[in-house]
């Protein structure tokens, strides 16, 4: 594949195409109500994937990119957590695995204020919510006033950051993951040596779904499922309450985190805008910044890392989590430098596509293919390349931008690529893909300017 920097730059029409091919997708996999990730593989609705998916929709219409959000959130429990996937009841429970006879939310989380009338997931996602909500409402102000999204809005944010920052705190003045799919990187090999611990479900006791859409190359292997079942059995049956949970599995990771403290920089200006007091959300992020860099910057990985939080050792494996906290404002100068420098480095720098792998190139578990074990994927890369341009190193930025777009137009939209040939891995017509490819196409001001007035 011809190095990036090598090709013609980008020209009108081929922009224009692109932009109709990912409204194609957008459009296509919209529901009515909200947009499921694959018409294949995922066929309900996914937390951070609505909130990508916003950040693109906010382009071509913004009511349907606030109605994204709100979905959503009308599926928040009682105790402020947004559930990972909101089930749509006219799909057959055998199209998905956990499906919602295996979570039992409506009953075994009521306790926890799992909704009634909605069946969910029982777990979370990464918290890129308020960011989507404060960029959908600039989209159209007029709109999103009339509407009262933000005044409707704001107070289902702050509960679930409320959450994150409270019961989810373990101890170390961060949230924690409990389990594997909690921090969107499913299989990552960051949580090899954690799952370690976990003896796998029974595999006679339930069937992949995935296995009938993706190559058994691409997925975790039936070990790894058989462990994120037997997690998910655990919190189920703990009334998914985390005050009694044993949490075999619970972790810091940076990605996750650095979220937040861009969704609580985002509440600040939310706060602002509807005459809140901000400072709480400034001092929040202030605070969860040192934290972040207490606790899980490492000068010699040259990254941030998870920290396990069962035997309090940072784990030593290089993922794309700990490049994301590029996000982050007010980082040591120092600590931007080193990032930059890591992904420039063999580990993170691919020529080929010049994407940025979910796994350390170099790192002994890499594998191009299997899912968050090394291919490249887009929302990550979106990530970074608005945390580049946050502290100002746009040539970096420029390069991902680019990169991007052009990988997302060559593969269909495909969930992810194979970080040293461009080859797109996955589904297809992937709605994040086409969401962020959208919005670099669409974005005009400088992403940090944007996401603080």
């Amino acid at each position: 594949m011809t190095a990036l920097l090598d090709r013609p730059a980008r020209t009108v029409a081929e922009d224009l195409t692109l932009r109709r091919g990912a409204a194609r997708v957008l459009f296509g996999n919209w529901t009515g109500t909200s947009t499921v990730p694959s018409r294949t593989l995922y066929p309900h609705q996914w937390s951070w994937d609505s909130a990508f998916i916003a950040i693109g929709l906010r382009h071509l219409s913004p009511r349907r990119a606030q109605r994204e959000l709100e979905s959503l959130f009308a599926a928040q429990w009682g105790d402020g957590r947004v559930p990972h996937i909101v089930f749509n009841p006219s799909v057959p429970n055998d199209a998905y695995f956990p499906s919602p006879d295996f979570w039992r939310t409506s009953t075994a989380g009521s306790g926890a204020g799992a909704p009634r009338a909605r069946e969910t997931s029982g777990i979370v996602q990464p918290p890129v919510h308020a960011l989507a909500a404060w960029l959908t409402h600039r989209a159209d102000p007029r709109e999103s006033r009339r509407r009262g999204f933000l005044d409707r809005l704001y107070p289902r944010l702050v509960a679930w950051h409320d959450y994150l920052l409270t019961a989810r705190d373990l101890g170390g003045g961060l949230t924690a993951v409990v389990h594997p799919w909690e921090p969107g990187m499913d299989n990552s090999p960051c949580w090899d040596a954690s799952l370690a611990r976990i003896t796998p479900a029974d595999p006679t006791g339930f069937r992949r779904a995935d296995l009938d859409h993706g190559h058994p190359a691409d997925r975790p292997t039936d070990l790894d499922y058989g462990r994120y079942v037997q997690l998910a059995l655990d919190y189920r049956d703990a009334g998914y309450d985390d005050r009694t949970a044993s949490h075999r599995f619970a972790l810091e990771d940076p990605g996750v985190n650095a979220l937040l403290i861009a969704g609580e920089r985002a509440l600040a200006g939310i706060a602002a805008h509807l005459g809140e007091d901000a400072t709480r959300h400034e001092a929040r992020a202030d605070r969860l910044t040192k934290a972040l860099v207490a606790r899980l910057w490492d000068e010699e990985a040259g990254l941030f890392l998870a920290r396990d939080l069962v035997d309090g050792a940072l784990v030593r494996e290089r993922s794309v989590a700990g490049l994301v906290p590029l996000l982050v404002p007010g980082l040591p100068e120092a600590v931007v430098d080193a990032l930059v420098a890591t992904l420039d480095g063999p580990g993170f720098h691919a020529d080929s596509t010049t994407l940025v792998p979910s796994y350390d190139l170099t790192g002994p578990a890499f594998d191009r293919t299997r899912y968050w074990r090394g291919p490249a994927w887009f929302n990550t890369a979106w990530l970074i390349e608005r945390g580049l341009r946050t502290h100002g190193r746009h040539t970096h930025a420029d390069r991902i931008r680019a990169a991007i777009l052009e990988t997302a137009g060559t593969t269909g939209f495909a969930e992810y690529v194979d970080p040293t040939t461009g080859e797109g891995r996955g589904a297809r017509a992937f709605s994040w893909t086409a969401a962020l490819a959208l919005d670099l196409l669409a974005r005009e001001e400088a992403p940090e300017e944007e996401a603080h007035r």
